[in-house]
């Protein structure tokens, strides 16, 4: 590949006794076998994957080749030439760009990437596809973990035939699309976060983005959130990867509404639906969840809980059980790979007329302050009289807060204001309406547990503590509006 192209590359996860069944059932054509070595480098304080830069030498078939990505995903920037020695070029261009010339001169091996490669390029309704099947492991000093994937690489022409082509393959094998390099599982090693659950990280928004632009920055931030939490729940239990496979969902479904008018076409509605048949999947783990570490966070010796506890605990073991066959399923792999597909190639990208060209490519930064006063006038508007309303008009503000925090968050580096304080004093309205409706969802909870006896006793004594504690909770989410009304907006243009 020539310096600076764009390496648009679909990856998958796939158990080693299915790789042969993948290559089978792809397009015919010569298949290469080699031995690929992969040695990647950084700066001691990690300045490259902290600017998303992977660099590496690769040898292989009598060939070494320095390399360098630029960001994750679907589409990465590449650059690469041939070396003929052991030692990393300096002078590469790329890399030049990267870091000035005294961290280039800190730069060292940090972890080696070893697999086997089964290749195969081939014409796919009309577009070039590359297909390469790895199996090996990444090793970074003590700590090994295996590698098993298949990777189907566009060499040429349009990018749909290849999420075609994925869907084939993936009704052969079991494939999770991933969207973790070997560059991010070899930093995982070093640092222990491999598998560890995913937190939501900040798209890369910047002024002279479109708005369509900006939309496809924030879905594939959420879907590399969702993929990577799939992973963890697939592999064990986690009570925080729940959590955080909710957030990235519902910053995904947020995202949607925000851009409704820029992404609206005959499939969103089918992208909505399977998010939310996944939300929902995880939303009894997560209430249980809260509902077992509010009752351990309460410091009454008065209060013996513990008659509640198994029951609580089992029905926590059978949501938990759900959330994780459901990030299993085939249901979860069509998901993410038919949400990707639409995110890049959708027809949202290319319908109606110039109205609907004119709002895809309105100014990233002028969307987003119009998108943030909307949501900030409805969230001042179900708010205004949060002691006078019932706890589902509660709830309701409480989503808007929600869906004001993440345009706010999402949408910060598009301005020069500072967003802190603003998305500070969303955060607090957060917490206040949070303790609130996890009240009203614990009493709903008690009564699916249907409990008798010492547990149900045990059950009504909790409630009782978190009602007694409600006014508290009101006052704090009355004094947090206020306090969110009086800070400024920061996305004046």
């Amino acid at each position: 590949m020539s310096a600076g192209e764009d390496e648009i590359e679909l990856k998958f996860l796939c158990e080693p006794a299915d790789l042969a069944a993948v290559l089978a059932a792809a397009p015919p054509g010569e298949t290469y076998e080699k031995a690929l070595v992969s040695t990647y480098y950084d700066t001691p304080q990690g300045d490259l994957r902290k600017a998303r830069i992977s660099l590496r030498i690769r040898e292989g078939g009598g060939k070494r080749v320095q390399t360098l990505k630029r960001g994750d995903g679907f589409a990465r920037e590449e650059h690469e030439q041939p070396i003929s020695g052991d030692s990393l070029d300096l002078g590469f261009p790329a890399l030049k760009d990267a870091l000035p010339p005294a961290k280039r001169k800190t730069l060292s091996p940090i972890f080696t990437v070893r697999v086997i490669r089964r290749q195969r390029t081939f014409d796919f309704e009309g577009a070039s596809i590359e297909l390469a099947v790895d199996e090996g492991e990444v090793q970074a000093g003590e700590r090994a973990r295996r590698i098993s994937e298949v990777e189907l690489e566009l060499k040429g022409g349009d990018c749909r035939p290849m999420f075609e082509l994925a869907r084939r393959l993936s009704r052969t094998a079991p494939l999770y699309l991933s969207f973790d390099g070997k560059a991010t599982q070899g930093q995982g090693l070093i640092d222990g976060s491999d598998r560890a659950p995913r937190r939501h990280d900040k798209a890369p928004l910047a002024r002279g983005l479109a708005a369509a632009g900006a939309f496809q920055a924030i879905a594939r931030n959420t879907l590399v959130q969702i993929a990577a939490n799939g992973v963890v729940l697939r592999e064990a239990d986690s009570v925080e990867a729940v959590h955080q496979l909710r957030v990235a969902v519902r910053r995904l479904r947020s995202a949607l509404s925000t851009f409704a008018d820029v992404t609206d076409d005959d499939h969103a509605e089918a992208i909505k639906a399977e998010l939310k048949w996944l939300a929902g999947a995880c939303d009894d783990a997560r209430d249980l969840d809260v509902f077992a570490e509010s009752a351990a966070a309460l410091v009454d010796p008065t209060l013996d809980l513990s008659a509640l506890v198994p029951a609580v605990e089992a029905a926590r073991a059978r949501a938990h059980a759900k959330a994780c066959a459901a990030v299993a399923s085939g249901r979860f792999r069509e998901l993410v790979l038919d949400t990707t597909a639409w995110v890049e190639t959708g027809a949202w990208l290319t319908l109606g007329g110039k109205a609907s060209a004119k709002r895809r490519d309105l100014p990233a930064e002028r969307f987003a302050a119009k998108a943030l006063a909307r949501r900030r006038k409805r969230l001042v508007k179900l708010a205004a009289d949060l002691k006078g309303v019932d706890d589902a008009a509660r709830h309701e503000a409480r989503i808007a807060a929600k869906k004001l925090r993440y345009a706010a968050e999402a949408f910060a580096p598009l301005f020069d204001a500072d967003a802190k304080p603003f998305i500070k004093s969303i955060k607090l309205l957060q917490e206040e309406l949070g303790a609130l409706n996890d009240a009203a969802v614990a009493s709903e909870l008690v009564g699916r547990l249907r409990l008798k006896g010492a547990a149900l006793a045990a059950a009504k004594t909790l409630l009782a503590a978190r009602e007694a504690a409600r006014p508290k909770s009101m006052k704090g989410a009355v004094k947090a509006m206020d306090r969110l009304v009086a800070s400024p907006p920061f996305w004046i243009i």
